[in-house]
């Protein structure tokens, strides 16, 4: 999280999925200006082409026992289909006629231009070639718009840090113009994998996130995470769908808080482990070697006895997600391992960086990497020089190591005070 942000905003989306409309809902409910709000998604019947008539309402509505905002756009058009290139410039003549930031119109281009490019990934198209449908709606540009202007109004582009969860895509079959298609759609699943956002299916037989929800979504998070960051909430909103289910409350939540931290960052790894019980160690270490030069980040072997009282090991890996099947690929291949153990995690961390600190110890000269640990307040909380520097300035001048690292710390003090 970067240590400028004053607040933090979770967009909710693993439960009923997301659409520009319930962000919209979801952004009002958090207390944008309704009237400004409106008038901004209204504005598109006067740059798109073939619109005749775009009303919007505003209402207070109950899902499953959930009071959220509903977002009311009814369209009437004269044309079923247009280009992206249509679209493109009416969203920038939408925006000219708008009193917003320019982060707000670039958050409305941008989404506009993430939702084209999929389509024409979808179609296999230019997006110049490439005709839409249900996505070159005014009711499409209206909720972009209206979020762009909400998010504005609420200053969440100029001092917020904002996550998303994991979005729930539905499953099942549902129509389209293109015929039918099973959920999620083509361009929802290409800007959900070009943004690598993590996604879970269900848990209802329907389309939950649309293309233009998850282009706004995408668009606006940092990242996708499973659980929301540390924080303290200080506002919710809750934007409506359209549909009603019996099985859940159609609504996607926005939570809005300020940070909070003891001085530590926070990431996701992954952990992936498995039993050994007739592997030599000979086997392991070097299995162990293998896999921190492959790409993770720790490795530990846990003596344990396993069934009928045989002795074995627990190999516990930490890696990130871009390397996790390989690292997985890696134990299996030097281990003989049939199967692993993955599943993610948070961990917290302090803020490190390698300091080179030249050390003359009776006339030898040597330099000595040291890692310094730091809060994400700038305090240092632990410096520690790196073991194989040490051990060399030791074997040349045949002082004890533990001297020679007491010697480094404090030299390595010194010149940080004096920073």
């Amino acid at each position: 999280m970067p240590n400028d942000s004053k607040r933090i905003l979770v967009i909710d989306a693993q439960m009923a999925g997301v659409s520009g409309d319930m962000i919209v809902g979801a952004l009002l409910d958090l207390g944008a200006n309704a009237t400004n709000v409106i008038e901004a998604m209204s504005i598109p019947k006067h740059c798109l082409r073939g619109c005749k008539d775009l009303e919007i309402a505003v209402t207070d509505t109950v899902r499953r026992g959930i009071r959220a905002k509903r977002i009311d756009v009814k369209v009437e058009e004269e044309v079923t289909q247009r280009t992206a290139a249509e679209l493109l410039e009416a969203a920038s003549t939408c925006l000219q006629k708008l009193q917003i930031s320019e982060k707000a119109k670039r958050f409305a281009l941008n989404s506009i231009n993430t939702l084209v490019s999929a389509e024409a990934v979808a179609h296999g198209q230019s997006t110049q070639e490439v005709n839409l449908h249900e996505t070159a709606s005014a009711d499409t540009l209206a909720d972009v718009i209206g979020a762009a202007a909400a998010l504005d109004d609420l200053r969440l582009f100029t001092d917020t840090t904002i996550y998303s969860t994991p979005v729930a895509v539905g499953g099942g079959l549902f129509q389209f113009s293109h015929g039918t298609v099973s959920s999620p759609a083509p361009a929802t699943l290409e800007i959900l994998r070009s943004r690598r956002f993590l996604t879970v299916g269900g848990p209802i037989e329907a389309e939950l996130a649309t293309p233009t929800g998850v282009s706004l979504l995408t668009t606006l998070a940092l990242e996708s995470v499973r659980f929301y960051p540390p924080m303290r909430p200080t506002e919710v909103g809750y934007g409506a769908g359209t549909k009603e289910f019996v099985e859940m409350p159609n609504v996607l939540r926005m939570t809005l808080g300020e940070p909070y931290d003891f001085g530590l960052s926070s990431e996701e790894v992954y952990v992936i482990e498995t039993n050994l019980d007739d592997a030599s160690g000979e086997l392991i270490g070097y299995a162990m070697h293998k896999l921190l030069q492959e790409g993770a980040r720790d490795v530990s072997a846990i003596p344990m006895l396993t069934k009928k009282g045989r002795p074995g090991h627990l190999i516990k890996i930490i890696a990130d997600r871009s390397s996790v099947e390989h690292v997985c690929r890696i134990l299996m291949e030097e281990t003989g391992t049939l199967g692993v153990r993955i599943y993610a995690c948070q961990r917290r961390i302090l803020a490190r960086e390698s300091v080179p600190v030249e050390v003359i110890v009776e006339d030898v000269r040597e330099v000595v990497n040291v890692k310094v640990a730091k809060s994400t307040q700038g305090q240092i909380v632990q410096i520690k020089p790196e073991y194989d520097d040490v051990r060399r300035l030791a074997d040349r001048t045949g002082k004890p190591l533990r001297e020679i690292e007491e010697l480094v710390k404090r030299k390595a003090t010194e010149i940080l005070e004096e920073h």
